[in-house]
C-alpha cells in the first residue's frame, strides 16, 4: 500500500496516527504481512541426527500456511562452524550439510511458492566466520578490519565486543588486531572497501536470482565502522542497557557511536536496495539494535533508496518484564514521532518509513514467560498477545512456537549451547530458552521433532502444548491464532485506515482505534491477571475486546 499524507499528532493524551489515502500495490505486499519466523535447528529433523533441516521446513509447509500467514523468514542455514549457531557464515553459497542440500533449499522454495508462501533469507553481511577462506587469503587481508597495537600493546581502542570482553583480538601471523563485535570468530568485515560491498551485492544477487522474495539483514546497522577508529564516549546510566541481557556491562557502559550505526551505512544501504528493485516484489528487512532504535527506524526506510522495514528487539528486551500500555504504545509512538522540522524538510517525501512489530524470536525470551512469570505461560495471554500484535500498524512476525503459547525453557547449565549464555551465567540462560524443539506429536519420540535426542532438551512444560493436542481443542491457543489471523486478513481495510492510541489512564489498559470516515474498530485490552473496569464494561484477566471479532466465531 503507498502512503500518502502520514502525519501524526496528539489530542488530549490521544496518538493519532493519520494514513491518508491508500492505494494498493502488489509490490507492497509486506506491509499487510504476517511473517513466520523458523529457526530451522529447531522446527523439524527428518533425518534423524537431532538437528532440524530443511526438509523438514519443506514437510510443514502445509502446516504454516493453515496458520495464515504470508511469508517465512528462515534463520541462518548456510555453511558455517556453528560457534553461533549459523550467524558466523564461511560459504554465503552454501547449505551447511546439517540443513541439508541445495536442491533441499530449492525443492523448499518451490513447494513454499505454489501454496502462496513467500520466503524470505536471513543474511549476516557485517560478518563471517573466521573459518570463511576469506579471513585466510592474503589478498583479501582488507576485507577485514585490521588496526595496529597502541604503543604499550593494548587494542587499538575502547570498543567492547557485545558478547563480552573487548572487540579486538590479536593475531600472531599479522602482528595486529582485527575487529569483531561479536565472538572472536566472527570478524568484521570491512565495508569501508568497495570490493567487500561488491561482493555482497553480489552474494545478494545470486539469492534473488534463485527466487528468494527478500532478505532479512541481521544487524545491518553494523556493516561500517568509524575509519579513524576513534573511542566511544561513556553512556549514561540512565540510558538503560544495551542489549537484552539487561546487567551492567562493558558493552552498555558506551555510547555505540563510532562502532556501528555509521553515516556511510545509508549509503551501501542505497545500492542494496537499487539491486533488490531489479527484481520483482522483494523486500528488505533491516535488524537495528540501538540506543536510538526507532530514530534510526525512520531513518534507514524513509523514501525509496533504503530498506523497506526495519526489526529491531526493543519491544523484546528483558527476561521479566511488566507489562504495560506504554511498552506496547511507546516504541509505535516514537517510531512515527517524525519532528516537524524533518517533517518540512522532507515535505515532498509521502513515504515516511514502514515499521516492524515482533514480540518474540529466536535471540530473546519468549513472550509467554517475559512478560508473565519465568518459564511459565497463562494461555490466556498467549492469546492476548497475539491479538494485541494483530492489531498494530506494520509488519508483524510471529516465533516458531508463539503460536502454541509456548514458555521460555529453563535449560541445565550442562545443556547449554549458546556461547553468550556461558559468558553471562548464572545472571542469564542467553537464547537456548527460546530455540529448544517445535513440538508436534505427544505420542511420538521427542514429541515428533526428532527419533534422536534433540541438540537441546524439551522441557516439560511443553509436553502438552504440542501440535497434535492443540488442533484437537477448539479452545487452544493455537485455534486461536489461526482463527484471529484469518479473521485479520478479512478484514484488511480495516487494518489499513486511521489508528489512534486511546489515553485509557491505566498502565494495565491498552485501548488502540483503528477508524475512517465510515466506522471504527476499537481494540481494548487487559494487559494484567486482574479484573479491570474500563468505560464502565469489565474486562476479565488478560481479556480484550475488539469490535466484530470473537472468539465463538
Amino acid at each position: 500500500y503507498a502512503i500518502m499524507n502520514t502525519a501524526l499528532s496528539m489530542k488530549g493524551g490521544i496518538l493519532i496516527w493519520r494514513k491518508g489515502i491508500l492505494t494498493e500495490q502488489k509490490n507492497d505486499w509486506w506491509r499487510s504481512a504476517i511473517i513466520y519466523q523458523i529457526y530451522p535447528r529447531s522446527f523439524l529433523d527428518t533425518n534423524n541426527d537431532g538437528i532440524g533441516d530443511l526438509v523438514g521446513i519443506s514437510n510443514k509447509l502445509h502446516y504454516i500456511k493453515s496458520l495464515g500467514v504470508d511469508a517465512i523468514w528462515i534463520s541462518p542455514f548456510f555453511k558455517s562452524p556453528m560457534k553461533d549457531y549459523g550467524y558466523d557464515v564461511s560459504d554465503y553459497r552454501a547449505i551447511d550439510p546439517l540443513f541439508g542440500t541445495m536442491q533441499d533449499f530449492d525443492t523448499l522454495l518451490e513447494r513454499a511458492h505454489a501454496l502462496g508462501l513467500k520466503i524470505i533469507i536471513d543474511l549476516v553481511l557485517s560478518h563471517t566466520s573466521n573459518e570463511h577462506p576469506w579471513f585466510s587469503d592474503s589478498s583479501k587481508k582488507d576485507w577485514y578490519v585490521w588496526a595496529d597495537a597502541k604503543e604499550d600493546g593494548s587494542a587499538p581502542n575502547n570498543w567492547v565486543s557485545l558478547f563480552g570482553g573487548q572487540a579486538w583480538e590479536w593475531d600472531d601471523h599479522h602482528q595486529q588486531y582485527y575487529l569483531h563485535n561479536f565472538l572472536k570468530e566472527q570478524p568484521d568485515l570491512n565495508f569501508h572497501n568497495k570490493e567487500v560491498q561488491e561482493e555482497t551485492l553480489d552474494i545478494c544477487r545470486f539469492w534473488l536470482d534463485k527466487g528468494v522474495d527478500g532478505f532479512r539483514l541481521d544487524v545491518v546497522n553494523f556493516y561500517f565502522h568509524d575509519s579513524l577508529l576513534r573511542d566511544n564516549p561513556p553512556r549514561e546510566a540512565s540510558a538503560g542497557y544495551a542489549t537484552q541481557f539487561e546487567h551492567d556491562t562493558p558493552y552498555s557502559a558506551q555510547q555505540h557511536i563510532y562502532d556501528k550505526s555509521r553515516p556511510e551505512n545509508l549509503d551501501f544501504i542505497a545500492d542494496l536496495r537499487a539491486l533488490t528493485d531489479r527484481y520483482k516484489n522483494r523486500v528488505l528487512i533491516g535488524e537495528i539494535g540501538d540506543d536510538h532504535p526507532y530514530t534510526l527506524a525512520q531513518l534507514y526506510t524513509r523514501g525509496k533508496s533504503h530498506l523497506h522495514t526495519t526489526y529491531n528487539p526493543h519491544m523484546m528486551s528483558g527476561t521479566y518484564k511488566e507489562l504495560s500500555e506504554d511498552l506496547v504504545r511507546k516504541p509505535i509512538q516514537d517510531f512515527y514521532d517524525i519532528k516537524k522540522s524533518d517533517e518540512s524538510a522532507n515535505s515532498m517525501n509521502t513515504d515516511k518509513g514502514w515499521p516492524s512489530w515482533a514480540f518474540s524470536n529466536h535471540d530473546v525470551v519468549r513472550a509467554a514467560s517475559r512478560w508473565y512469570k519465568p518459564f511459565d505461560h497463562d494461555p490466556r495471554l498467549s492469546k492476548l498477545l497475539i491479538a494485541t500484535l494483530g492489531c498494530l500498524p506494520g509488519t508483524l512476525f510471529l516465533y516458531q512456537g508463539e503460536e502454541l503459547g509456548l514458555p521460555e525453557a529453563q535449560i541445565p547449565y550442562e545443556s547449554l549451547h549458546d556461547p553468550w549464555a556461558k559468558e553471562t551465567w548464572p545472571d542469564w540462560q542467553g537464547r537456548d530458552g527460546c530455540r529448544t524443539p517445535m513440538v508436534w506429536n505427544g505420542s511420538k519420540p521427542y514429541l515428533g521433532f526428532s527419533q534422536k535426542r534433540p541438540w537441546l532438551p524439551i522441557p516439560k512444560t511443553h509436553e502438552v502444548q504440542h501440535v497434535q493436542h492443540q488442533e484437537n481443542d477448539r479452545n487452544s491457543v493455537l485455534n486461536f491464532t489461526k482463527k484471529f489471523i484469518h479473521w485479520r486478513k478479512s478484514k484488511i481495510n480495516i487494518f489499513n485506515e486511521d489508528v489512534e492510541f486511546i489515553n485509557t489512564n491505566h498502565c494495565k489498559v491498552l485501548h488502540i482505534k483503528w477508524k475512517n470516515n465510515i466506522y471504527e474498530t476499537n481494540c481494548i485490552f487487559n494487559l494484567s491477571d486482574k479484573i479491570l473496569i474500563y468505560n464502565k464494561k469489565e474486562l476479565g484477566p488478560f481479556d480484550f475486546h475488539i469490535d466484530g471479532f470473537s472468539d465463538e466465531n
